[in-house]
């Protein structure tokens, strides 16, 4: 029974390690290449483009309609016209190119990099090879020449559009009009405060014939070189598709390399994510589109839908709508863009945690105004939900801390005999009354928890940035200084002393090195983390502290 603490403890650290590795390879690396390609002068896109992945085989990829359920043939790499239409809202700026209309370039205008360079803000989508996404669109149909993809240039009436200060909306329009006479509008239409915009692709037939053709919409990228670290949890990068039928699923790009995914759904989406980031195609609710995913080069695949063939009598017109998303995995926005958009973020398999703490910790936040404050209150709260579990528990090891003496006599007793020392320790267990595992229930209690609260601070973009006091100005990075995983290493220290010894020496020595083990793994975590840990651990040294002086009065008595 002694050894259940120790295995416990390094059941923990085994744990906190593999949180570690998968922080450092998801959050630390990325991080770092991202602030490296923006330091670099990779941050605006100048008006002259050279061709980015063009090749030869490209060029012969003439998009076709494809057959009922099959995906259209679309080329994934776009012919670069050199000059970029600007278009600037007050949360996006992008760079659309007039070949396609296709948004070749964007930076989300209320978040920067790193706390310390707040002028460069995050690109999502962008042409340098190194970090390839991209956003594309257009009509395919029989009749050749008669619908635009998204090699076809397009002609708009301004190089430069922004969203006015007394301003709510910002309409841009893409034309291209035909041999005959069919005249194709792509139009975008943004929203102020919203990262959601829409996408509106309207043909007009003034042809002499009927025109017939269906619209696609697919999202290209670059698969990230990055490498994969060995901790079992990691933060997912690639294809997400939601259907009312299947729910949520994640395709890795390896999936998008065998031709998924393959089906037909209504009122769903799609998207490519990232952490903290996504862009998502949204088509109209009651549309029964084609979902496809398929590799189109080296390391690049889309992820796309279409659209039933339309047919546009002559005079008349028609158009293909839906909703497009680059921004923030915001939970509350992405709530009202689309059904179950924000299930991008991801809290792994402890959502049914996570998702609850998530929304009390948002709510306290709602009161003060600090997500330090906001972890330091919600920390608080746990404690007091398990205040009684915790009792018990400290009240059991208060107990066998008492019981020291005893135990040490038995151990001068049987000398190496572990078999007759176990059993006149259960003895003494049972004539006492006391559960020798009652004083692991708080660090059982805590794993779920503190994993789930890792997820969260990890995944919840509101923590991105968010300062606490003094020193401590990104929750969502390590600790600077590493002050708090020494005051988390101390406060281990100090709870240990608390604790009844291991009669085994061997174990007292593993036991002693714990708090040492953990204040280094704990130094390369977010700083929200540690700060819940040092919380807790302070909380419960003081309520350990209090029942244990009780329990050794009362026996003196």
């Amino acid at each position: 029974m002694d050894n259940i603490r120790l295995y416990l403890f390094m059941a923990l650290a085994f744990v906190t390690l593999l949180l570690w590795e998968a922080w450092q390879q998801d959050y630390v690396l990325p991080q770092q290449q991202t602030a490296a390609q923006e330091s670099t002068g990779q941050t605006t896109t100048p008006v002259d483009v050279p061709a980015a992945g063009a090749t030869d085989s490209a060029k012969a990829d003439v998009p076709v309609v494809a057959a009922p359920g099959q995906p259209p043939v679309v080329s994934a790499a776009a012919t670069q016209s050199g000059k970029l239409v600007h278009v600037v809202t007050d949360t996006l700026d992008l760079r659309i190119d007039p070949v396609g209309a296709t948004i070749a370039e964007a930076h989300l205008q209320d978040y920067s990099v790193a706390v310390d360079q707040p002028n460069i803000k995050v690109r999502l989508l962008s042409r340098d090879p190194k970090d390839f996404f991209i956003a594309q669109s257009g009509l395919l149909s029989s009749d050749k020449g008669r619908a635009p993809t998204h090699k076809d240039r397009f002609s708009t009436s301004a190089t430069e559009y922004r969203l006015g200060d007394n301003d709510d909306s910002l309409q841009v329009d893409f034309v291209w009009t035909s041999a005959d006479g069919v005249k194709v509008t792509k139009r975008y239409t943004f929203k102020r405060d919203q990262h959601a915009f829409t996408l509106e692709e309207i043909v007009e037939n003034n042809s002499n014939t009927a025109w017939s053709g269906r619209e696609y919409r697919q999202l290209q990228r670059g698969e990230p070189e990055v490498k994969k670290g060995p901790g079992m949890m990691y933060t997912f990068t690639g294809g997400a598709v939601y259907t009312p039928e299947d729910k949520y699923r994640k395709y890795k790009f390896s999936n998008l390399e065998e031709g998924e995914p393959n089906l037909d759904a209504k009122d769903g989406w799609i998207a490519m994510i990232q952490h903290y980031f996504l862009a998502a195609f949204v088509p109209p609710r009651g549309e029964k589109d084609h979902y496809y995913g398929k590799p189109v080069g080296e390391k690049r695949y889309v992820l796309g839908t279409y659209t039933p063939v339309r047919t546009v009598a002559p005079g008349q017109k028609t158009g293909f709508a839906g909703t497009v998303f680059i921004g923030p995995k915001s939970v509350k926005e992405l709530q009202g863009v689309a059904e179950g958009l924000d299930l991008t973020v991801d809290y792994g398999w402890l959502v049914v945690l996570a998702k609850p703490i998530h929304w009390i910790l948002d709510q306290i936040n709602t009161f003060t105004g600090n997500w330090g404050w906001t972890i330091i209150i919600f920390t608080i709260l746990i404690k007091a939900v398990f205040f009684k579990l915790s009792e018990t528990s400290y009240r059991s090891m208060a107990n066998m801390r008492k019981l020291g003496p005893r135990i040490q006599a038995l151990k001068d007793r049987y000398g190496d005999d572990k078999q007759r020392m176990q059993q006149a320790m259960m003895e003494i267990y049972k004539k006492e009354k006391i559960n020798p595992l009652g004083g692991c229930l708080p660090m059982l209690v805590q794993i779920p928890f503190f994993i789930a609260l890792y997820w969260v601070l990890l995944e919840n973009v509101e923590m991105r940035q968010a300062p606490w006091i003094l020193w401590i100005r990104d929750l969502s990075i390590k600790d600077p200084y590493f002050v708090l995983p020494v005051i988390m290493a101390v406060s281990m220290f100090l709870q240990q002393k608390l604790n009844p010894a291991p009669p085994d020496p061997m174990q007292a020595k593993i036991m002693s090195f714990l708090p040492l083990v953990f204040g280094f793994m704990f130094a390369f975590f977010p700083s929200g983390l540690v700060l819940y840990w040092v919380v807790n651990n302070v909380l419960s040294i003081a309520q350990q502290w209090v029942i244990t002086r009780r329990i050794e009065q009362g026996a003196k008595a």
